[in-house]
């Protein structure tokens, strides 16, 4: 199988989706990897580093679309749309709750598409999410350390306090990977942080760190919400739209120069007052609260997010050039729950559900 990895062009996205290693291992495996000119160079993976793996550098993304499997880190962009033919599988972070546009091409265009973050394995669990998401949580906690400082926009506190200053207080909302990396790193930098969810055993486990935990309910968010100095949004229902936990009221009541950071951005956003963000210009100032929305977190730290994605990753894509999709799809039912539009309709339930509610439809 043609398998082609374009460059992304998001902004300060610097992942590749096929480190040279794993070109090397499809290429062992008798397929042929075609690598747009200076995919990975900017995290040291050169072109030169492809070819000794025997991949092919190609010189425009259309020709890297042009390919029968098309891995992508994030979404296709709009000037990418043209790019894509019918048949095309295409592989790769998608978040269509959120982006009917996205969607609407995918289906004009007939794209075979599946998204890294509702593939499951055995344990209903997300494999190819789980990489990045440990990594947002634990950036989370660094970019809201720095929202907090006085250039800003923030109260001009540290997290951890000092001699005879209290901590700042974090409050996590979810405890997912995301969440649960969040508040682990919140808390040994000596911050104060209370984890919230729904599911007491999903807070338990963190107890034993030391981590304060609280059920969640909007009225107990609503209540604990103007004492904390940082708020990180982590919830994540599969192909949904995250569920909105606080309203433009709750962020009213928080202190000035508090900060938000909505990981879940990428499917909606916890907070009313959320919007997505870009690295170039990640904060803004709304109801007083410093917010923190960057829809591709995890390139703030391209490389090594790019070694936890191509070894989850990896697998899939080999099963996916061995067998062809079809067979691929049938043998496996957890990439099977990654497939979200086909032959021009949209597959995923969850996904479904959610464009629905904003408008989108299947007569496109």
């Amino acid at each position: 199988m043609k398998i082609g990895v374009p460059k992304e062009i998001k902004d300060h996205e610097f992942r590749v989706s096929l480190t040279p290693r794993g070109a090397s291992a499809l290429v062992e495996g008798g397929h042929e990897v075609v690598v747009e000119r200076n995919a990975g160079e900017a995290i040291g993976f050169s072109d030169e580093a492809y070819r000794k793996a025997g991949a092919k550098i190609v010189q425009t993304a259309q020709e890297a679309f042009s390919a029968a499997l098309v891995l992508k880190v994030k979404e296709p962009q709009p000037s990418e749309y043209d790019f894509l033919a019918p048949g095309v599988v295409l592989f790769g972070y998608l978040h269509l709750a959120s982006c009917p546009d996205l969607a609407g091409a995918l289906m004009e265009r007939k794209v075979i598409a599946l998204g890294y973050e509702t593939v499951t394995d055995a344990s209903g669990r997300l494999p190819l999410l789980a990489p990045m998401s440990q990594i947002a949580g634990r950036l989370a906690i660094q970019e809201g350390s720095s929202g907090l400082t006085l250039p800003n926009g923030g109260k001009g506190i540290l997290l951890s306090g000092a001699t005879g200053v209290l901590p700042a207080k974090v409050m996590v909302l979810g405890a997912g990977m995301v969440g649960r990396n969040a508040a682990r790193l919140a808390h040994a930098m000596g911050a104060d942080v209370t984890l919230y969810d729904i599911d007491p055993n999903a807070l338990a486990p963190h107890e034993e760190f030391g981590i304060k935990t609280c059920f969640a309910s909007h009225g107990i968010i609503a209540e604990h919400l103007p004492e904390a100095d940082l708020v990180v949004g982590a919830t994540l229902v599969p192909g949904k739209n995250a569920p909105r936990l606080i309203t433009r009221n709750m962020v009213k009541s928080m202190r000035p120069g508090s900060v938000i950071v909505d990981v879940s951005i990428d499917q909606g956003g916890s907070s009313e007052t959320s919007r997505p963000t870009t690295h170039s210009d990640p904060f803004y100032i709304e109801e007083g609260v410093v917010h923190y929305c960057v829809t591709n977190m995890p390139a703030l730290v391209s490389k090594t997010a790019t070694l936890a994605l191509t070894h989850a990753t990896l697998p899939h894509i080999m099963k996916i050039a061995e067998q062809g999709i079809d067979a691929a799809l049938e043998e496996n039912p957890g990439l099977k729950e990654g497939l979200q539009i086909r032959e021009g309709q949209i597959v995923h339930p969850a996904v479904l559900e959610s464009l629905k509610k904003i408008g989108q439809n299947q007569s496109l």
